[in-house]
């Protein structure tokens, strides 16, 4: 396989409900590598940038009032197909639906409360990952791990 990176936010929810540890083990224990980190708080700016896709969609205000009203955790995970495999983690948007074992399924309560996003698919993380994130904000590592998690 080839190794991807991809953007992961926990939202707003997610932070205030305290399962930010909870969330970020869950991608260690898959064994993928974490490139970037950022807590903070969204501009309405980079909101509208990042949920552009939805502007013309009568659900785009909540989207973009819910991501600023507290701070977030902005991730950057690598490893092999880490894209379809995250998309997995997360589960349905919508948690009622979701699978148990999957953040979602086993975290979530409410669609508009769904606690994590992820990109979905290898070029929309790739312009996330660039929205999110500057190069200089990347760290390109190798865990001593990695021998035993690919061949």
């Amino acid at each position: 396989m080839v190794l991807e990176r991809t953007f992961i936010a926990i939202k707003p929810d997610g932070v205030q409900r305290g399962l930010v540890g909870e969330i970020i083990c869950r991608f260690e224990a898959k064994g993928f590598t974490l490139v970037g980190l950022k807590f903070m708080k969204v501009s309405r700016e980079l909101a509208e940038q990042h949920y552009a896709i939805h502007r013309d969609r009568p659900f785009f205000s909540g989207l973009v009032e819910f991501i600023i009203s507290a701070p977030i955790v902005a991730m950057v995970w690598e490893g092999d197909g880490v894209v379809a495999s995250a998309r997995k983690m997360i589960g349905a948007t919508n948690p009622l639906t979701a699978e148990p074992g999957t953040i979602r399924g086993d975290l979530g309560v409410n669609i508009g409360r769904n606690l994590i996003h992820g990109s979905d698919a290898v070029e929309t993380a790739n312009s996330e990952i660039a929205l999110w994130f500057t190069d200089d904000e990347l760290v390109n590592w190798q865990p001593t791990v990695s021998a035993w998690i690919r061949e």
